[in-house]
């Protein structure tokens, strides 16, 4: 709710100070004389689009200050958490607008956007007028509109989970059945090479293993003879063991005295002996181990040969072979499995299409069932306001489905039974388009929201006891929250719980705006003007008085 209102060096006005209570406020005045910068100026702070020049000639900024009472009201505080401002019941904007076009805003005192300062204004005015693009005449937020109306938020909230489970579910799918279709293009490749490798099957470390299996039986080739006269060296007859064997042999046979100078030659023979004897058994084995046939050496490198062109061939390491096979049997499985995975995520599918569809179908239903109810509130309201020969007719539509459903919602009119209908801006004159959009609106709102309602001349074009059932219709949406309305019917002001006077003089050359809180005695000066003109007869006044 709009509480206050400062205007400094913007078009005509000076300096400008307005307390704003809720109930219908009005705002009278001569032609010209200044209620339209009132609006501009809120615009202005509301960072709506307008004017190009507002600041004041002479003045080198113009300033607007507004306050809000946003008590109760979760979008704006999530709006100011979500900035990283601070969050109270009460939200201040300040604009500034310098000579030369630049425009700084901020909210609660901190720097802001004038993004923020729109996303702000979405939840605290709404601007109703017969040029309004923003409020009743834009087509894009009628479905929005019924819905509130209808009270469908709860099925709505179900239907956008339902939606992205819908979503998910097919984005689910179309990912399985691309990795599968890719899958089934190399299928006769994966079936070859997994028999291949399968076939061969290798190792890991097999390859490191055949290297070493080969460099040794080709080195046996080289050194194996040298190694079996090394050990025939040792074993023959003639050799270091037998020799040794002998000399021990000899030298035992001494006897007495002789024989105990040899003890330490013996035992050293002895010795000499079982090392000989050891390192004999040694090269024995040695050679043992490098004989082989040729047909082993030829078996180890074809294995070997065989395991490195595999390889090579699939541009993997030897040891990953093993690795590469079973990534490759793996990819087999999935195609084999791929039937029964496409078949439940397209059963998921499926259901999660049936669960949205049954859901969307619902809403709908409720919708149309909303329409024919707001169809026969609206022309119940029209009726009073004169217009008891015009249609009004929400259409629904199908369009292609969504978060919200798959319903295309539009408030059309028809001045006259029988007469085509079409969009409430294209059809109705001004006069018929204002009512409409009154009764639409006294139709749609059913408790206060908090928003300020402006109605810019709303009343135009209409006069007596259809001057009158405006009033009401604007006391009554008033009395639900806060109303300001900018008029030239007496019979609506004085139905105002507030009434405002924008005047205009000429002071010093200088043609300045300003507005004034009226007192009972001159509200009904001001009502008398507006029933007899510049000149306020005792007439005018009595009638003023029996509108009061």
């Amino acid at each position: 709710m709009l509480r206050h209102l400062d205007i400094r060096d913007i078009l005509l006005i000076d300096h400008l100070e307005l307390e704003f209570q809720a109930g219908l406020n009005v705002l009278t005045g001569e032609t010209g004389a200044g209620k339209s910068i009132l609006l501009d100026s809120l615009g202005f702070v509301l960072g709506w689009r307008g004017r190009a020049e507002l600041v004041r000639a002479g003045a080198e900024q113009g300033e607007v200050n507004a306050v809000f009472d946003v008590t109760g009201c979760p979008a704006i505080h999530e709006l100011l958490e979500e900035a990283g401002l601070p969050v109270g019941d009460e939200l201040i904007l300040r604009r500034i607008n310098t000579k030369d076009g630049r425009k700084t805003a901020y909210v609660n005192a901190r720097r802001a956007s004038g993004d923020l300062l729109r996303q702000l204004s979405e939840h605290l005015v709404e601007l109703h007028g017969q040029h309004d693009e923003r409020g009743l005449l834009n087509p894009r937020g009628h479905r929005a509109l019924l819905d509130d109306y209808a009270g469908l938020a709860p099925q709505i909230a179900s239907l956008r989970k339902l939606w992205r489970a819908r979503g998910a579910a097919f984005a689910a799918l179309g990912v399985a059945e691309k990795r599968i279709e890719k899958a089934r293009e190399e299928e006769d490749f994966l079936r070859h090479a997994v028999a291949e490798l399968e076939a061969l099957a290798p190792q890991p470390g097999e390859d490191a293993a055949l290297d070493k299996a080969r460099r040794r039986m080709q080195a046996a080739e080289k050194v194996g003879e040298d190694i079996a006269r090394a050990l025939q060296a040792l074993r023959s007859d003639k050799g270091a063991e037998g020799t040794t064997h002998d000399a021990l042999r000899w030298l035992e046979t001494v006897g007495d005295e002789p024989a105990e100078l040899l003890v330490d030659a013996i035992t050293a023979l002895e010795r000499a002996s079982h090392e000989l004897a050891l390192a004999a058994d040694g090269v024995e084995r040695s050679l043992a181990e490098l004989s082989f046939s040729p047909a082993e050496l030829e078996a180890c490198e074809e294995r070997l040969f065989a395991i490195r062109a595999m390889a090579r061939k699939h541009e993997v390491q030897p040891d990953e072979l093993d690795d590469f096979t079973q990534d490759l049997a793996r990819r087999l499985t999935l195609i084999d499995g791929s039937d029964a995975e496409l078949s439940d995520l397209k059963k998921a599918a499926d259901l999660a299409e049936k669960r949205y569809q049954a859901a969307a179908d619902k809403l709908s239903a409720a919708r149309k069932k909303a329409a024919g109810k707001l169809d026969k509130s609206v022309m119940s309201e029209l009726a009073p306001l004169k217009m008891e020969r015009a249609v009004f007719t929400t259409e629904i539509s199908a369009s292609e489905p969504g978060a919200e459903g798959y319903d295309t919602v539009s408030f059309t009119v028809a001045t006259n039974p029988g007469a085509p209908s079409g969009p409430l801006a294209k059809i109705a004159s001004g006069g018929e388009l204002s009512r409409f959009m009154l009764a639409l609106k006294v139709c749609l709102t059913n408790e206060a929201s908090g928003v300020t309602m402006i109605f810019d001349e709303i009343d135009r074009g209409v006069g007596g006891a259809t001057a009158d059932a405006v009033g009401r219709r604007l006391q009554a949406l008033g009395n639900e929250g806060q109303v300001l309305v900018v008029t030239h019917s007496p019979q609506v002001a004085a139905l105002g719980a507030h009434h405002w006077r924008v005047s205009k003089a000429v002071a010093k050359g200088v043609t300045l705006s300003t507005v004034a809180a009226l007192s009972a005695d001159e509200r009904i000066d001001e009502l008398a003007r507006m029933i007899s003109g510049d000149r306020i007869t005792d007439e005018a006044r009595a009638a003023a008085k029996a509108l009061l």
